[in-house]
């Protein structure tokens, strides 16, 4: 049976269900899983386009490395990005209150096409599909539509297992 869980836009009400890639990402559908629930404040994307994304602590004692990778997400991708602390810069991590961490996971979902993970300072970002969104994506891309149109204030991107 496929592990689903549930993506949401909280303070907008919208969620969706994306199904667990475990058999193209095994690694990271196991670090994700067993660490749900997960979410923070969300955020657009600035340069891959059709992105809303949360930050959150790391939470896997090893890292899972690239597995599934892409640059070139499609709509309902769900992505895991491991970003070292180095890596960002330091403006990007007080704006975002991560500046005490080692570094960080990004979780993303892609609602929309032509996204492309081109980053001007450090060159392609790849970053592991680990689930698609398999109900809800329609209502979830008009909400991060809105995210980008309206603003991301006050917003949570929340994942957690969803109720069989």
């Amino acid at each position: 049976m496929p592990k689903l869980m549930t993506i949401t836009l909280e303070r907008r009400g919208v969620s969706c269900v994306a199904e667990l890639l475990e058999k193209d990402a095994p690694r990271t559908c196991e670090a994700v899983w067993n660490a749900l629930p997960l979410g923070g404040e969300a955020y657009h994307a600035k340069y891959a386009r059709n992105e809303v994304y949360t930050m959150v602590e790391r939470f896997s004692e090893e890292e899972v490395g690239l597995e599934n990778p892409t640059v070139t997400p499609i709509p309902g991708d769900v992505v895991y990005f491991s970003f070292p602390g180095g890596m960002l810069d330091r403006k990007f991590k007080e704006e975002k209150n991560i500046h005490a961490l080692p570094g960080v996971i990004d979780l993303a979902i892609f609602y929309g096409r032509n996204n492309l993970l081109l980053n001007g300072d450090v060159g392609w970002v790849p970053g592991n599909v680990y689930a698609t969104i398999v109900d809800g994506l329609d209502r979830m891309a008009e909400a991060c539509n809105d995210v980008w149109r309206s603003g991301g204030v006050g917003e949570r991107l929340l994942y957690a297992r969803a109720e069989s």
